[in-house]
């Protein structure tokens, strides 16, 4: 039977100077000496017998083989970090960690009532909420560094140990300020010449308009491009024009009267995905989903 006498920290060393693209990182964040660091990639790469990395005016990268190595190297380091806290977690959530990606705009109305429940319940498990961009997510997502995302659809990734799971539908719908006259809009061809702030080109809820828009042979002539929800809900308040945004994310402005709807018919809806990766779940992931979005892993 074959057996190996390797040392694991030297691949744990592997795994820090890959991920770091610079002994000197890697260094820091191990709390030991540059050298000590260059040391244990050599000895890897002499017990190996192969070159795992090459130098650049950039840093170092991985050579072919130390891409291979470092394949391997992540499912186990992660695989190790999953165990961990499996142990340290039980039913009771006692003690654990709970990460979570999410768009701050789908956060606000979508998460935090069921975090403040689950925090209340369970005040011992760490939270972290993490907003970025759907590619960074993804890419979290991929080195654990989140259990889970949630984000709008499209979602989409190759990566076969991915799950996507389509979890809700929210209502996208125009809003104006109590008090900004839309009496003369009574459908979409209406839009053309009132002031109007829409999500910016390039983002999946303008794509899904601008589709609706060309059907209904529909030129917006008044527009202002705005990047976020948040900021789009800013303009809509000081009187800039009537917004486009999900109804979900204004309904508390919308039922103290603070806004109003414009109700048009044909408009999209805004699909919401949950994403995961199932063997990396752990207790806290598992019951958080279970118990406030009864959804079963």
């Amino acid at each position: 039977m074959y057996k190996s006498n390797t040392n694991f920290n030297l691949y744990k060393t592997f795994y820090d100077v890959a991920m770091c693209g610079s002994i000197s990182k890697a260094a820091t964040i191990n709390y030991t000496s540059q050298p000590a660091i260059s040391r244990s990639i050599k000895t890897l790469e002499q017990e190996l017998n192969t070159k795992l990395f090459i130098r650049t005016k950039k840093g170092i990268k991985l050579t072919d083989k130390g891409k291979e190595l470092f394949f391997y190297v992540e499912q186990g380091y992660n695989s190790f970090l999953t165990a961990e806290r499996s142990i340290l977690e039980d039913k009771t959530l006692s003690k654990g960690k709970l990460s979570i990606g999410i768009p701050s705009h789908i956060a606000t109305f979508y998460l935090f009532d069921s975090l403040d429940e689950f925090h209340k319940k369970y005040p011992n498990i760490e939270i972290t909420i993490i907003s970025k961009s759907t590619s960074s997510l993804l890419d979290l997502l991929r080195s654990h560094e989140i259990d889970f995302m949630i984000d709008s659809e499209p979602v989409k990734s190759t990566d076969s140990n991915i799950t996507i799971k389509h979890i809700k539908n929210l209502h996208n719908t125009f809003i104006a300020s109590s008090d900004f006259d839309i009496s003369k809009i009574k459908c979409l061809k209406d839009l053309e010449n009132t002031p109007v702030i829409i999500p910016i080109k390039g983002t999946a809820n303008r794509a899904n308009l601008d589709e609706v828009l060309f059907k209904n042979k529909v030129e917006l002539n008044n527009v202002l491009n705005i990047h976020t929800s948040e900021l789009i809900i800013g303009a809509i308040k000081r009187k800039l024009g009537i917004g486009y945004v999900i109804k979900e994310l204004v309904a508390h402005e919308l039922d103290n009267g603070y806004f109003k709807e414009i109700k048009l018919d044909g408009l999209p809806k805004t699909g919401i995905s949950l994403v995961y990766i199932e063997n990396f779940l752990t207790d806290s992931p598992r019951i958080f989903l279970k118990e406030y979005y009864n959804i079963e892993l």
